[in-house]
């Protein structure tokens, strides 16, 4: 089922030539997206508005262990944009993604590690797909493609397209984007293009919210730490650690800004929203790299040097982890 969440004042938009109320966000409608690579979602939030990633954390309690878990990672440790505009080493910065019509074509993709942890093909990856670090990248390759038509996402890691146009990959994940099942064929256990075998779209932050200011981003965002231990807290459903210490932070973890860290006047709308939203839903531990490194889309609108100067007054001290509830040891 749809969720869509009506906003008093909100202007008429178009789907497909068709003027509707908009609603701001739209949870788990991405039928009114724009097409093309990073293309403007227009107000679509990846799921409906009570899953996870889209509820508001302020009054949820903190966990027992989170200040062990904020010495392990670091409290001087900076926050970082790990997103921007231009290009580094060949390609974007940031992860980049692909809004495709029902109409795509699908095609075949060979798993070459995590087969039996990935949902099978054929996949509506375009030939001009974006790879995140560009088409000679030896990273995590990431490839993202959203059918708005049929509200799916379909994300890879390691992906390499093939001289037919059908793709290797390590693994690969597809969600259902209108709904609470969010990966119907999952299990838990499996991991995903991500290790924490979360999506990877729901938490990047993008430039067309951030650009509004506080409260312009309105979901979780990803980061990475350079260590997790061997659990994980739903909705991930994988660990990739084999250290069992409760100083470590599990896939999954929440964190939050803490209420009391004041966000200056004077910075720039998109570190505004960032901010504001760690305060209302927090970043979630999606995989291992470098610590406090917030992912995002790359755009050429993004500040590298003010967005950096930004947030790297925020360190780990202001931090807090959140209760973590169900959590999963290995």
């Amino acid at each position: 089922m749809l969720m869509a969440l009506a906003a008093l004042g909100a202007g008429p938009t178009l789907w497909h030539g068709t003027a509707f109320a908009q609603a701001a966000p739209l949870y788990g409608d991405f039928r009114g997206a724009s097409l093309g690579e990073n293309a403007n979602l227009n107000g679509a939030l990846a799921f409906p508005a009570g899953h996870a990633f889209n509820t508001d954390i302020t009054k949820v309690a903190v966990d027992p262990a989170s200040a062990s878990i904020l010495k392990s990672i670091g409290l001087t440790a900076n926050l970082r944009p790990d997103f921007g505009s231009g290009t580094w080493d060949g390609g974007p910065i940031g992860i980049p993604y692909v809004v495709v019509s029902g109409t795509q074509a699908k095609v075949s993709i060979r798993f070459t590690a995590y087969g039996n942890e990935s949902d099978p093909g054929p996949y509506p990856v375009p030939r001009t797909a974006p790879v995140e670090g560009g088409s000679n990248s030896a990273g995590d390759r990431h490839v993202i493609v959203i059918d708005r038509d049929n509200q799916r996402l379909y994300e890879l890691y390691r992906a390499f397209q093939q001289a037919d146009g059908t793709w290797n990959a390590d693994c690969g994940a597809v969600f259902a984007l209108d709904s609470m099942t969010t990966r119907p064929r999952g299990k838990p256990g499996w991991t995903s293009a991500d290790a924490a075998g979360l999506p990877i779209l729901p938490g990047l932050i993008r430039y067309e919210e951030a650009s509004k200011g506080a409260g312009g981003i309105r979901h979780a965002l990803r980061f990475t730490v350079s260590k997790t231990r061997k659990a994980y807290v739903p909705p991930a459903t994988h660990w990739a650690s084999s250290n069992v210490s409760t100083a470590l932070p599990p896939m999954g973890a929440r964190f939050r800004l803490k209420a009391s860290f004041v966000i200056p006047a004077t910075f720039s709308n998109e570190a505004k929203a960032i901010l504001t939203a760690l305060k209302t839903h927090g970043m979630v531990v999606a995989d291992h790299g470098s610590n406090y490194c917030l992912s995002g889309a790359p755009d050429p609108r993004w500040n590298n040097s003010r967005l950096i100067s930004e947030l790297r007054t925020v360190k780990g001290s202001h931090f807090e982890v959140l209760q973590m509830t169900g959590l999963v040891k290995g």
